[in-house]
């Protein structure tokens, strides 16, 4: 049996934010149900080349599907200085849960960004309000665009409003998705006032103070101990979903208020899994601001990996190797 290699292009190719969604969202109910197994993110700290390796094991079960896979990255921030190369890559090996056998390796790097997106789009569509047609962005990376291309699946986004201390960056953004959407660069306030806001920066003090009054928050850029993007007391106030407390508590959005005892577990209302199942209540007429802190989460790889496997190997796509040697084997 042969393996896929996919390379990043290939791997944007095979992966419609709609079936990613579609597959996230089964990724979460079959973490909640308990039909996933997921070891903690294991690290490799290499503080000698500043930066760290990272391993993502995870297997899951859907409604007719399973897979399995991991995927190995790295966070070196002093990579393009030093070297021309980015801060993260990442490379996913995807496997056949019932034979082992490695079905594809693929560039991790452009899955993590697409399965980011539509993680924020699964809880944007159990926690925003319904007729949610603004999103403002705090951050005009990578990320934005695909926070963007994936909120506007599950929502009719029409106006856009996006923030960021690099003005050439914001303008670029804007450039980008004026064809799709009336987008304009804007204040941080201005962005935090629109019906959903995603903010997707690597900062340590919060930058985001307030938002409006029934505004769906996804919180992404805080992925280590320390970075913290959204002020304490709006947190306090809002209707607090998590994709994994245990992450979430040690790196994510809440890290650092959870740490000092300025929130608690009675402040977290649920993981996503929980609301995805019905098990715990996503948006009641009831709720004012709502917060997702997305720390990003083994099955939400696995599940992408899926999706793009399946699409590639319908369209012949990728380049297939004997990895195994097993036609050596059987020639």
């Amino acid at each position: 049996m042969e393996t896929l290699l996919l390379d990043g292009e290939t791997v944007e190719n095979n992966a419609p934010m709609e079936s990613l969604v579609d597959a996230v969202e089964a990724a979460f109910a079959a973490y909640d149900r308990g039909d996933a197994t997921m070891p903690p993110k294991s690290y490799v700290d290499l503080p000698q080349y500043d930066g760290d390796f990272r391993s993502m094991p995870a297997y899951l079960r859907a409604d007719d599907w399973d897979a399995a896979g991991v995927k190995w990255v790295n966070s070196h921030p002093h990579n393009e200085e030093r070297h021309g190369l980015p801060t993260v890559m990442g490379t996913m090996i995807y496997s056949d849960p019932e034979t082992a056998v490695p079905l594809a390796i693929m560039d991790g790097t452009a899955l993590t960004t697409r399965r980011t997106g539509a993680a924020a789009a699964v809880a944007t569509d159990h926690l925003a309000v319904a007729d949610a047609t603004s999103m403002g962005l705090v951050g005009a990376g990578v990320q934005s665009v695909a926070q963007l291309d994936a909120v506007a699946t599950v929502r009719p986004i029409d106006t856009v409003v996006v923030a960021d201390a690099d003005a050439d960056r914001a303008r670029a953004f804007v450039d980008a998705v004026s064809d799709r959407f009336d987008a304009r660069v804007g204040s941080i306030a201005e962005a935090a006032d629109c019906d959903v806001l995603s903010t997707v920066t690597p900062v340590r003090d919060p930058i985001v103070e307030s938002v409006g009054d029934h505004t769906h928050v996804n919180a992404v850029g805080a992925d280590a101990p320390g970075k913290h993007e959204l002020a304490d007391d709006l947190l306090a106030v809002a209707k607090l979903v998590v994709d994994d407390h245990a992450q979430c508590t040690h790196s994510g959005e809440i890290n650092v208020p959870y740490g000092s005892g300025r929130l608690t577990d009675a402040d977290i209302h649920a993981e996503l899994g929980a609301v995805v199942t019905g098990t715990k209540a996503g948006r009641t007429p009831e709720d004012g601001v709502t917060v997702f802190d997305s720390t990003g989460l083994a099955i939400q790889d696995v599940a992408a990996a899926h999706v793009v496997y399946e699409r590639a190997s319908a369209a012949g796509a990728g380049t297939a190797f004997d990895l195994l040697g097993l036609g050596r084997d059987s020639a």
